[in-house]
């Protein structure tokens, strides 16, 4: 177990002799095979290395191997070990990929080369101002974050992360030597990307070891004023966890229990960040004082919370069952906190000892790779698993704690990039640099007339790759061009560009689109009996505070065809109830229709229901008396009523419908959206989770654009505005209209 006082116990072959013995102990843990192999890793590096001095002032070739003795801790394979000591390689050898792959195989060479990338996180977080990440700043932590995100989705094979967590693990145990400042922006840089990663990676020992060493350089005076409390009882504190581990072994002999019981060490950034958090003095902390019960199965395990229990006081509110409800990364254990002897909180951890390997040594310790196995099930279980675990939110610092499982998909489907100044950016996988632009600024977007990736001119439908620098090429009054929204040019990816450049093209002819405003407006008017409407009035109703403004919307299309309907139409009901009214008073009898429709004044004609508008119930009807076929059903506000004669005004009756009245009614329905692959699929799937049924179907695809109508049955108004509704929320739907 890791500590503040005691750090993981490999040596740090500060000098020949060490490393010599270092790799005659080898054999005791690999294959003759493997042995070999690391120890021709360690000729070549040991020669290319040669009198070269790492960061921290060690020579690189006992920096590599202490690294390797790091990884040989967590029992890691002889791949792991060998790729760590030749890490460097590439630095010190030209064409470094083939040589490796001809003398170690293609497993070690990529894993150097996927070390070299890690590499580039360094360099990442000094441009994009990680040094200043003491700030409470939420865009810096949102940098770092998109840093974390960037690295995990650079490398296919998570031992490269574990080889740069035992690597910067090294580095931290000889910064006593540098410049305070340089000490400051590693430990700031670890404490900001490599602990989080130990830490969602399951892999304890590493992660409190970069906390505390961190911890040591950024917070000096608070490090010392907590390791000196610890120190200062340290004597009784250990003679008192002796005791109580002496007590506890006592009582599982007693209790027929198999089971192993040790002293549980609080490392010191764990105790500093429960103070702060929990506004908490270091004598109100329970688990400074803590013991760890480890037994053979889970049965045991509530037996020995049972028998704690009853020698000792809980302390209410600190017990937690992990073994109920584990973590999200599978972490299992009961933790309790009681009042031990002498009146002392002290905390006890219960688990078996399967669950205790898995919280030591987290990934590592269910990772075993042998040479040239072939991935199988398990494998690719595991590795979906570990993309499930990730999650970026918060840190947090108790053993064992992790957060909720994080979607694998984003790492899947997203590309990290950098601008020239450092920043992160995250973009759909296949994203092009004027995708890049666009997420920067749409003005930047807009003048777009080239790109550099990693100093290099490219062409602009090129997609990016995780780690690239981007640098755009604009000129001063640039616009975009059209041929970016063709798909099959490939310019554009991501909706969110496409619809910036759409908008502009839009903006670009106000005049004209308020002319086709203002014409779709008097349409809508005139269709509805409505033309004596003030379209101001209208204008206000759509949230409008000039007409032009609406007009215009209108014209580009912002203003469905839908809402303006809705809009028009609250101004049409008086004056359809108006002219209903026109109807001769002499006409004051009802007759209920066989369909369920009362209308005023007449007998038993046969009524239909009209065609070009398709009234349903909720609607505002009226009836209107043929010549030669009854009486039609009409919506108040259908066209063919508002443009009627005076004349033939004396034939439109009064009509509502009956009470109770329930049955479908066929409409036709009209969506306009951006045409893509799967939205009629998209589409259906909606009308079958809202039980609508489609009689008839039609798709037009023409200039990138989908023109589709349907014929549904649907009951009545309140289910076809839900549905209109849901059907505008559909991915790029522009329009949604009732057709009349």
């Amino acid at each position: 177990m890791v500590s503040a006082q005691s750090p993981i116990t490999v040596s740090a072959t500060t000098d020949t002799q060490e490393v010599s013995a270092w790799l005659a102990s080898l054999d005791q843990r690999f294959s003759a095979e493997e042995s070999k192999m690391i120890q021709q890793a360690y000729a070549l590096a040991s020669q290319l290395y040669a009198e070269q001095v790492g960061l921290t002032g060690l020579p690189l070739i006992q920096h590599a191997v202490g690294t390797a003795a790091i990884l040989m801790q967590m029992n890691m394979d002889a791949e792991t070990i060998a790729a760590a000591i030749l890490h460097a390689v590439p630095d010190y050898q030209n064409d470094s990929q083939e040589m490796l792959q001809s003398q170690f195989g293609n497993s070690i060479a990529s894993l150097v080369e996927g070390i070299a990338r890690m590499e580039k996180i360094q360099e990442f977080s000094e441009i994009g101002g990680m040094h200043d990440a003491r700030q409470n700043n939420p865009n810096q932590a949102q940098q770092i974050e998109s840093l974390r995100k960037m690295l995990l989705a650079m490398v296919q094979d998570i031992r490269v992360v574990l080889i740069k967590l035992a690597e910067r693990t090294q580095t931290l145990r000889h910064l006593s030597k540098l410049a305070p400042a340089l000490q400051q922006r590693i430990a700031r840089e670890t404490q900001g990307i490599f602990a989080p990663l130990a830490n969602r990676l399951g892999v304890w020992q590493i992660k409190w070891e970069l906390e505390d060493l961190s911890l040591r350089y950024l917070e000096p005076q608070l490090y010392k004023q907590v390791a000196k409390m610890l120190d200062e009882r340290r004597v009784d504190r250990e003679q008192y966890i002796v005791d109580v581990v002496s007590q506890l072994k006592s009582e599982l002999n007693m209790a027929g229990i198999e089971g192993d019981v040790s002293g549980r060490p609080k490392h010191i950034y764990s105790i500093v960040k429960k103070m702060k958090n929990k506004h908490l003095d270091f004598t109100q902390l329970y688990d400074v004082r803590a013991v760890r019960v480890l037994v053979e199965d889970i049965k045991d395990c509530y037996s020995v919370l049972g028998m704690i229990h009853s020698l000792w006081q809980p302390i209410p509110g600190e017990f937690d069952d992990y073994i109920a409800r584990p973590k999200s990364n599978n972490y299992r254990s009961l933790h309790t906190a009681v009042i031990g002897p002498l009146g002392l909180a002290l905390e006890v951890q219960i688990r078996t000892f399967e669950m205790h390997h898995h919280s030591e040594l987290g990934v590592a310790a269910h990772w075993r790779y042998k040479e040239g196995a072939k991935s199988d099930a398990k494998f690719d279980e595991k590795i979906a698993w570990l993309r499930q675990i990730l999650d970026w939110k918060d840190d947090v610092s108790d053993s064992g704690d992790m957060l909720d499982q994080f979607n694998s998909e984003l790492f899947q489907d997203r590309v990290y990039v950098l601008t020239p100044q450092g920043k992160v950016i995250d973009l759909p996988k296949g994203a092009t640099p004027i995708d890049f632009a666009y997420a920067l600024h749409s003005e930047l977007g807009h003048r777009t007339r080239g790109a550099k990736i990693n100093g290099s001119i490219v062409p602009l439908a090129t997609k990016l790759q995780n780690g690239q620098r981007v640098e755009i090429l604009t000129s001063k009054h640039g616009s975009p061009s059209r041929d970016w929204l063709i798909p099959s040019f490939g310019y554009l990816q991501t909706p969110g560009a496409r619809a910036k450049v759409r908008q502009w093209f839009k903006l670009q002819n106000f005049d004209e689109n308020v002319a086709q405003g203002r014409a779709k407006l008097d349409r809508e008017l005139h269709r509805a009996g409505a033309v004596a409407v003030n379209q101001e009035k209208v204008a206000q109703k759509l949230h409008f505070q000039k007409l032009e403004d609406c007009l215009a919307a209108i014209g580009r299309g912002d203003v469905s065809e839908h809402q303006l309907t809705l809009a028009v139409q609250e101004f049409v009901s008086p004056k359809a109830e108006e002219l209903v009214l026109k109807v001769p008073a002499k006409r004051h009898t009802t007759t209920q229709a066989e369909n369920g429709i009362v209308i005023e004044g007449v007998g038993n004609l046969q009524t239909t229901f009209a065609k070009c508008c398709k009234p349903m119930p909720s609607d505002a009807i009226v009836a209107y008396l043929t010549r030669d076929h009854g009486v039609t059903i009409h919506r108040a506000a259908c066209g063919f009523i508002g443009r009627l004669p005076d004349e033939r005004r004396d034939r439109v009756l009064n009509a509502k419908w009956g009470a109770g009245l329930s049955f479908s009614t066929n409409i036709d329905i009209e969506i306009e959206a951006e045409d893509r692959q799967g939205l009629l699929r998209d589409i259906s799937d909606l009308f079958a989770r809202e039980k609508v049924n489609a009689t008839r179907a039609n798709t037009v695809s023409r200039n990138h654009m989908a023109l589709m109508q349907f014929s549904i049955d649907i009951p009545n108004l309140q289910q076809l505005n839900r549905l209109l509704g849901l059907l505008q929320q559909v991915p790029s739907v522009m329009v949604v209209r009732r057709r009349d």
